[in-house]
């Protein structure tokens, strides 16, 4: 059994934990529901802590961030964002086995962005001397939130499966889809194969997911499709505040459209596989614990 002092930050919000779950239950089955909810917003918050830092700088670099100074808006994103990585890891809000896959997918995500820009696909307007070709080094950790939060979301919810697809199988289809993003420039784009490929390896697996004592379950592709929607509306943030532009935004803003939430669920499903293979050396976690409901 996991012990937690009470003069520690863990053991102070196991004790609150346990005194609102008491309450609650003495109010009925409303105030339990909106208890498990608060508890649940909570660590998808905590979960969110790199992603939501990093878009919080984006808004906050965009409207405050002084000009002419020696230190470009870019180059201070990525020291600021390298900063937060290495205090999550100093605090032990992010294990360095997730933190391994987090910045192999910051690798994963600079490669595609080199490439991406050198073709067109989208741009970054202003100067920086902490980048390769025309991409920031901070634009890596705008993917490694995606990373993070996947990894950290994992642990906190103790994540089980039913009919998950074997690892060869959840690597092989990452492989194919970061593969056609760069392929599709040159050859007939694959992406109606991949989603029916998504469709066919996920269509029947079920997540299970504890908030408190009791897992609950949901289509794993509806979770898919949840985050890939909120790393959308931090996209348009991120686009609004000129951390990127696309070619449609040159001449002013406008929201990204909607089908680039297929593009962020592919590329969201790479990030995932990454995570899930670490996750697999650590234990199977595809059977659900007993009574999960």
């Amino acid at each position: 059994m996991e012990f937690f002092s009470p003069l520690t930050w863990p053991g102070i919000i196991r004790q609150l934990d346990d005194r609102a779950a008491a309450w609650t239950r003495l109010r009925g089955g409303h105030a339990v529901a909106l208890h498990e909810l608060i508890c649940f917003g909570a660590k998808q918050a905590s979960a969110c802590l790199f992603g939501g830092c990093m878009v919080g700088l984006l808004w906050l670099t965009w409207m405050f961030y002084p000009s002419g100074v020696v230190l470009a808006r870019y180059d201070f994103l990525t020291l600021a964002a390298l900063a937060i990585q290495i205090m999550l890891i100093a605090a032990r809000l992010e294990s360095r086995e997730e933190a391994g896959v987090i910045l192999l997918f910051h690798l994963v995500g600079t490669a595609m962005e080199v490439f991406k820009t050198s073709m067109g696909s989208w741009i970054y307007p202003e100067p920086s001397l902490l980048r390769i070709g025309g991409v920031p080094l901070f634009s890596g950790f705008m993917y490694a939130s995606v990373g993070s939060y996947i990894a950290r979301a994992w642990r906190l919810f103790d994540f089980r499966f039913t009919r998950h697809p074997s690892s060869v199988a959840t690597l092989g289809l990452a492989a194919a889809i970061y593969a056609n993003f760069f392929t599709h420039h040159f050859l007939p784009d694959a992406r109606p194969l991949l989603f029916a490929a998504v469709l066919l390896l996920f269509g029947r697996t079920w997540i299970h997911f504890r908030i408190r004592q009791a897992h609950r379950r949901m289509p794993l592709l509806l979770g898919f499709v949840l985050v890939a929607a909120f790393i959308w509306i931090a996209e348009n943030v991120g686009t609004f505040s000129a951390a990127w532009r696309y070619p449609s935004q040159r001449n002013g803003w406008s929201m990204v459209p909607p089908s680039k939430l297929g593009a962020w669920l592919l590329l969201m499903i790479v990030s995932y596989a990454l995570v899930h293979a670490v996750a697999g050396r650590r234990r199977s976690g595809l059977e659900p614990p007993s009574g999960a409901g």
